[in-house]
C-alpha cells in the first residue's frame, strides 16, 4: 500500500460535468470543477490514510481508516456515511446518503504504477464517471 503514497496530476476526465449534474451540483462549481487541473494528494500516519485533493479554489480531504465506517460531508454537501475497504491495489469507497432523496455514491481509486483511476458511480444509474491521474 505504501506504492499508492504520492502525488498525482489530474489528466483526463469522463463524464465528470454529467456526474456532477447528476449529484444536483450547481453550474457554476461545475464548471469550476471540469476546468480545473487537480492535484491528489495520497498519505497515510499510523494507520490513517489522507486523499487530498486540491485545486485553485478549493481543497477537499478524507480521511479514513481502511475498513472503519464515519460521517462525511462531501463536497458536494451530502451527508453520508462512508466506508473505504482495501481491495487488491483499490480503494473502494461507499457513501451511504443519510437523507431521503439524496443520492449514494461508489467511488474506486485503482493504484497501478504511477497511475491512479478514479472510477466513481451513483447508486441505482448507469453513469459512470472515469478520471485519470499520474503521479508527478
Amino acid at each position: 500500500m505504501d506504492s499508492f503514497k504520492g502525488k498525482y496530476e489530474r489528466v483526463s476526465a469522463e463524464n465528470y460535468e454529467e456526474f456532477l449534474k447528476a449529484l444536483d451540483v450547481n453550474f457554476l462549481l461545475r464548471k469550476a470543477a471540469t476546468v480545473s487541473t487537480p492535484v491528489m494528494e495520497v498519505s497515510e500516519e499510523d494507520g490513517v490514510w489522507t486523499i487530498k485533493t486540491s485545486t485553485t479554489l478549493k481543497t477537499m480531504e478524507l480521511k479514513f481508516k481502511v475498513g472503519e465506517e464515519f460521517d462525511e460531508t462531501t463536497p458536494d454537501g451530502r451527508e453520508v456515511k462512508a466506508i473505504v475497504t482495501l481491495d487488491g491495489n483499490k480503494f473502494v469507497c461507499e457513501q451511504k446518503a443519510k437523507k431521503e432523496g439524496q443520492k449514494s455514491t461508489k467511488s474506486i481509486r485503482e493504484f497501478n504504477g504511477d497511475e491512479c483511476i478514479y472510477t466513481m458511480t451513483i447508486d441505482g444509474m448507469d453513469l459512470v464517471c472515469v478520471q485519470k491521474f499520474k503521479r508527478v
